[in-house]
């Protein structure tokens, strides 16, 4: 889990370095851990097709708080569109891939509902709900200041 520690992603989320990373099978998404118990996923498509072209870039699409500490394994599973977490904590969780929604834990009494994703719950440690980032919003333009701030000795 230490072994990615100073590599920090470019996120507009507090994320910390990252711990654990994995994609999927066509290696369309990537998925990474952090040491601050989040999980980001990015959308590596388009990047992929064409890399020298500026256009096409790697898109974050989903930042949860997964854990209350570090996030040491990740994978998705396809098939069933969940994202399975494990942490140093102790605990092994279920998400919804594209949401971010929790499932559930390992070792929980009642069984996992995989179809429901209607109802947001989160764990008990997590308050943090997920951050589903729309296109739009990851284009932030720089606003330029005509004034900046000035040393004022008479104030």
């Amino acid at each position: 889990g230490n072994l990615m520690k100073e590599l920090l992603p470019f996120s507009e989320h507090p994320s910390g370095p990252l711990t654990a990373l994995c994609t999927d099978i066509f290696t369309k998404i990537l998925l990474a851990g952090s040491k601050k118990g989040y999980i980001i996923r990015w959308n590596m498509a388009s990047f992929l097709e064409d890399p020298r072209n500026k256009k096409n870039e790697i898109k974050e699409e989903l930042c949860c708080r997964a854990h209350a500490t570090e996030v040491v394994e990740l994978f998705i599973e396809e098939e069933k569109n969940v994202i399975v977490t494990a942490s140093i904590d102790g605990s092994v969780r279920l998400w919804h891939a594209m949401t971010g929604y929790y499932f559930g834990y390992f070792g929980q009494a009642r069984k996992f509902e995989l179809s429901d994703t209607s109802r947001l719950i989160l764990p008990s440690d997590v308050s943090d709900f997920p951050a589903i980032i729309k296109e739009e919003s990851k284009h932030m333009e720089k606003k330029k200041v005509k004034y900046p701030l000035m040393l004022d000795r008479d104030k």
